[in-house]
């Protein structure tokens, strides 16, 4: 068995965890499914769209908006707010090698 070397976080790795801990709640999954649907920004309130409560939803957006994965004003009476494609791609591209790398071939447990 290959030892695993303890090392720093890299940079990388602390932009994945960002973006994963954004991304780590159900309400917050479905604003992002439901901006990324979108042609253009969305101007409204999207606790009409979605099955959010309205207490709850500016809390999602600026958890969103400060790991970089929205864009625009969530504050009222200013509400635009869409995907930020540039960190929409690179989040992509943490999760897809971070998969990659770690496929894992041992099953636990068994």
């Amino acid at each position: 068995m290959e030892e695993f070397k303890k090392k720093d976080y890299t940079i990388d790795n602390e932009q994945l965890a960002r973006f994963a801990k954004a991304m780590g709640h159900p309400a917050r999954i479905t604003i992002l499914e439901f901006l990324a649907s979108l042609d253009s920004c969305y101007f409204g309130d999207i606790h009409n769209e979605l099955p959010i409560a309205k207490a709850t939803v500016s809390q999602h957006l600026k958890e969103l908006k400060d790991a970089g994965l929205i864009q625009g004003e969530i504050e009222t009476p200013k509400v635009k707010y869409c995907i930020n494609r540039e960190n929409w791609e690179k989040a992509q591209g943490y999760f897809e090698v971070f998969f990659a790398q770690n496929k894992g071939t041992v099953t636990c447990c068994d």
